[in-house]
């Protein structure tokens, strides 16, 4: 019995298969999902062979101090923006052996959100050594913490294959 929905457990069943394939490592670096993604890529038996870490960056100073996160972004655009997603991915990156990563940075609610960056917003980057970083931004609403959480594993999963296809 897995903890993840069937979508979701296929995805990362064919993350471990094609990153092994491919001599890819995976890094991840989360604050919304709080260890969340690497949990579903670390569920599939033979993940040892392609996930090397996962950097749980809930607050402002762990973004800084475990990933490089540029003080001046968190002050310029805030926690939950592209550039600290993108520092984000490209710090896991840079702070691990990977050679492909995936960052998340969201408001799950039920609080927290503003006119400007609602309950449901997320934004995700994946990086990949020698390729452009990836970068998305979801409103999914204000569906529920959980259902946040879980459909931004769904994208960051499917992020990280879309990053390792890319030549």
């Amino acid at each position: 019995m897995s903890l993840w929905s069937r979508d979701i457990e296929d995805i990362a069943r064919k993350i471990v298969a094609d990153f092994t394939e491919r001599g890819l490592l995976i890094a991840t670096a989360e604050s919304c999902t709080a260890g969340l993604i690497a949990g579903a890529i670390t569920e599939i038996s033979g993940s040892s062979n392609v996930f090397d870490r996962g950097f749980v960056t809930y607050s402002n100073e762990a973004k800084r101090e475990m990933i490089g996160v540029a003080n001046a972004t968190l002050k310029a655009h805030g926690a939950v923006s592209r550039p600290t997603a993108i520092e984000m991915a490209e710090g896991a990156i840079g702070n691990s052996a990977a050679n492909i990563s995936v960052a998340v940075t969201g408001i799950a609610g039920p609080g927290g959100g503003s006119e400007e960056k609602p309950v449901g917003l997320v934004h995700l980057a994946a990086a990949r050594r020698g390729h452009e970083t990836l970068h998305r931004e979801m409103r999914y609403g204000d569906i529920g913490r959980s259902a946040v959480r879980l459909a931004t594993v769904r994208t960051a999963l499917e992020m990280l294959i879309e990053l390792s296809e890319a030549d």
